[in-house]
């Protein structure tokens, strides 16, 4: 892998760990909590590695609820990551299949946003880049999952000291990231207005989900905006007809 593309990725990362330490020692204590070991909590951790899902699954764990409706609430709560795949294959094409199992195992919200965003301006999409961004979110992900279970009722609720605020507001600033294409701003306001309305009558986590459903649909119903003219290849044209 390239060195330098690894590093890139290392920082570029860095703040998304950051930003998801403490609901990473928030998962551990409520787990440990419910009935878990530590070493259940790292496992789920390790191999689940989605935020809100883990939330669920431990939700309902403590519910007695069967293991088939436990996985298919975890599904509907990912579903988002099926889309992210579908619209990232197109930027990993050079990579080998056991390059594409981590990308699509380290694929989450930021990852997949940054790695557009970095596609989109012209940059090489690396695996080394990719891998790097990706590692330095999941293993303190892990880890700190293990030291919230240890700590357990130290650690208390991030809202009371204002921790809750990082992870939103760095979600913000990707989707601003996208503030400049077309349709941009319906897009972003419906699925807010929904995210809300279903936050409101049917509950977190799932409208995430709800909420980014609506709006897929509202971007595929809308018309595509009119294509730029390609300059450049119109030039090239006109110098082989004179030619």
């Amino acid at each position: 892998m390239n060195r330098a593309d690894f590093v890139e990725g290392l920082r570029g990362g860095s703040a998304v760990a950051l930003a998801s330490a403490p609901f990473a020692a928030l998962f551990g204590a409520l787990a440990v909590e419910n009935g878990m070991s530590l070493s259940e909590a790292a496992f789920m951790s390790a191999t689940v590695y989605a935020g809100a899902s883990q939330m669920v699954g431990i939700e309902l764990f403590g519910h007695n609820v069967h293991a088939w409706l436990i996985v298919l609430s975890i599904l509907a709560v990912n579903f988002r990551h099926v889309l992210y795949s579908a619209a990232l294959a197109r930027y990993i094409g050079h990579f080998t299949p056991m390059q594409k199992f981590f990308t699509f195992f380290l694929l989450v919200d930021p990852q997949f946003a940054e790695a557009v965003k970095r596609s989109e301006a012209g940059k090489p999409l690396t695996f080394a880049w990719y891998f790097g961004f990706g590692i330095i979110i999941y293993i303190p992900w892990v880890l700190i999952s293990v030291i919230g279970g240890m700590l357990g009722g130290f650690i208390g609720d991030p809202k009371a000291i204002g921790l809750d605020i990082l992870l939103p507001a760095y979600f913000l600033g990707i989707v601003l990231g996208f503030r400049k294409r077309a349709n941009f701003l319906p897009v972003a306001l419906v699925s807010a207005v929904a995210s809300v309305l279903a936050y409101r009558y049917v509950g977190s986590p799932w409208h995430v989900s709800l909420g980014a459903a609506a709006g897929i649909v509202l971007a595929a119903l809308l018309p595509l905006p009119p294509q730029e003219p390609d300059l450049e290849a119109d030039a090239l044209q006109s110098e082989v007809h004179e030619v």
